[in-house]
């Protein structure tokens, strides 16, 4: 640990148009830990290139995943915000903790498989190590806590592993991190097919809503959501499409599903969607404004990044500088 206070780390990648997905699993849940821990945000840009990017979106969409983190709550007094390319220490623990990660335990990854299977042009390396990096963006923090989607759970349990194999050779190196997977909103499906978790990468835009669609849009895409033949809002086996919707609705207004059910008993689907679209667009309207002033103030947000990352590298050069100790590597000052 970095002192007394316990460590939470996470991270977002800067590759596309973040989701409610991206919000109601993870982002919006971030502000809650800044209290409790030493909050560790970062834009993970180097994970973003396992998959090939247009430089010119990758250098915008960092400036926007950052100022996305402000405009969700993260104040950067409070927490560590910064890019991870900013901190070269992330990629240097990498290489490292890739000669005590076993190449099966690698091949079982889901992600692999489902990317691979989406980019079989560009099954490179780094999308096959992609763990061990994330292992390393936690790792080097000493992180206690990492709040996480449940699809990164295996990433997370493999870098648990990494951990307690590298303390097994050299003790007290690494602190095992736990995962943290909000129960409520833990997986928003898409609205076109809700037995597939929602994706800023589906080619249906009327699948996903973002963050920065605008009301009318928010309302029209829940408006189209595919539901079933039922005409009752329960939250039931088999109801894959209303259930997303409830869980959703739940995120935004807090009630559960008994309340939600009793709030529209007798009441149709359109009413429901109609519901749930304006509570969605109610909830990322102050975050939008937000945003909007953040981004406009270019050299504010490079200035955080400079902060962040400073921040940043003087706790990862200690765990970097301890490990390369353990390792036999020879220091120099």
């Amino acid at each position: 640990m970095l002192g007394e206070q316990k460590i939470c780390f996470s991270g977002v990648q800067p590759s596309g148009n973040l989701t409610i997905g991206n919000y109601l699993g993870a982002i919006r849940n971030f502000s809650t830990f800044s209290e409790a821990y030493k909050c560790f945000y970062c834009v993970v840009d180097e994970h973003a290139i396992t998959v090939r990017q247009t430089p010119a979106d990758l250098r915008r969409r960092t400036y926007e995943t950052l100022a996305l983190y402000m405009a969700c709550g993260l104040d950067p007094e409070k927490n560590t915000l910064y890019v991870q390319s900013h901190v070269p220490a992330h990629a240097e623990l990498s290489w490292i903790l890739n000669c005590y990660t076993m190449f099966g335990e690698l091949s079982r990854m889901t992600q692999f498989k489902d990317k691979s299977s989406k980019h079989a042009d560009n099954v490179n390396a780094g999308l096959f190590t992609y763990p061990v990096l994330m292992a390393s963006d936690i790792l080097l923090y000493q992180t206690d806590v990492v709040p996480v989607g449940i699809d990164q759970k295996q990433h997370v349990e493999l870098c648990r592993n990494i951990a307690e194999r590298f303390n097994q050779v050299f003790p007290d190196t690494f602190t095992v991190p736990e995962p943290i997977i909000p129960q409520n909103g833990k997986k928003i499906m898409s609205l076109a097919d809700p037995t597939k978790k929602m994706s800023k990468s589906d080619e249906n835009q009327n699948a996903i809503v973002y963050i920065l669609d605008d009301r009318d849009t928010i309302i029209r895409k829940f408006r189209r959501a595919v539901t079933d033949s039922d005409t009752v809002v329960r939250f039931a086996e088999g109801k894959d499409g209303i259930n997303n919707l409830m869980t959703i609705y739940s995120c935004f207004t807090g009630k559960d599903m008994e309340e939600i059910e009793r709030e529209f008993a007798g009441r149709g689907y359109g009413d429901f969607k109609l519901a749930v679209g304006e509570v969605t667009a109610d909830a990322l309207a102050p975050v939008q404004a937000r945003y909007r002033e953040l981004l406009a103030d270019k050299a504010g947000l490079e200035a955080q990044m400079k902060k962040g990352a400073e921040e940043a590298a003087y706790y990862a050069r200690k765990t970097l500088s301890k490990v390369q100790k353990k390792l036999g590597f020879v220091q120099i000052r």
